[in-house]
């Protein structure tokens, strides 16, 4: 029975490695395609969504039937559970590469309003912020964790000069360019959101590991 279950458990770290690597890569094809302000890689990254839903659906089936049929308990069973929330977190990220790409299609018939500067920045700290929490689910890590966890300032702090910028420089002085400038403030926002989604996930691997809960509580870091 143990053999079985273990397994499954490797079944199921399969499959959320090969979660992980959609959902990177529809982040990586949607900034590409703002990039290029291309429409057709923008429709790719929208299409290619269902199938990341379908293997969401999955992987939580997956999940509820090792709790059923093995009962786990401590360790394992916080596996389970945080494998059920990265699950979660990261179909929540390849929701944000949607609504980047979509915002895509709103700009790509419009002259840029302004270099790419600031955002293309933001998504390198997205993407990497991604990679390394599943890194750190990988060789359950915490010091990776932590460093995905402080990382979220970074975005923060990048997604308000965008926004600062676009409004200020912008919008106030020209409302004509609102059509223009909207779309990016949104995007800026998504990757924002989606530092958020990896600031979980890592979140969520140290309570796997140690049991310890950091959510809401980031001076237990220290």
């Amino acid at each position: 029975m143990e053999r079985y279950f273990d397994e499954e458990l490797k079944k199921l770290h399969k499959d959320i490695l090969r979660m992980s690597a959609l959902v990177q890569e529809s982040i990586f094809k949607s900034i590409e395609a703002l990039k290029n302000r291309n429409k057709q890689e923008a429709l790719a990254v929208i299409s290619s969504d269902n199938k990341i839903d379908e293997l969401e659906l999955e992987i939580d089936e997956k999940c509820i039937d090792l709790i059923a049929r093995y009962q786990p308990v401590a360790r394992d069973l916080r596996y389970i559970t945080t494998g059920m929330k990265i699950n979660a977190e990261l179909e929540r990220i390849a929701d944000l590469a949607v609504d980047i790409a979509q915002r895509v299609l709103e700009l790509a018939d419009k002259p840029l309003l302004k270099p790419l500067i600031d955002i293309p920045k933001l998504s390198i700290v997205a993407q990497n912020m991604v990679k390394e929490a599943i890194d750190a689910f990988v060789k359950k890590d915490i010091t990776l964790a932590s460093k995905v966890i402080l990382y979220d300032k970074e975005a923060d702090r990048l997604r308000n000069l965008v926004c600062d910028e676009l409004v200020k420089e912008y919008m106030l002085r020209d409302s004509t360019t609102a059509d223009r400038a909207v779309p990016l403030l949104l995007i800026a926002r998504h990757l924002e959101r989606i530092c958020d989604h990896a600031t979980n996930i890592a979140e969520d691997i140290i309570y796997m590991v140690e049991g310890k809960v950091i959510k809401h509580h980031p001076e237990r870091l220290e």
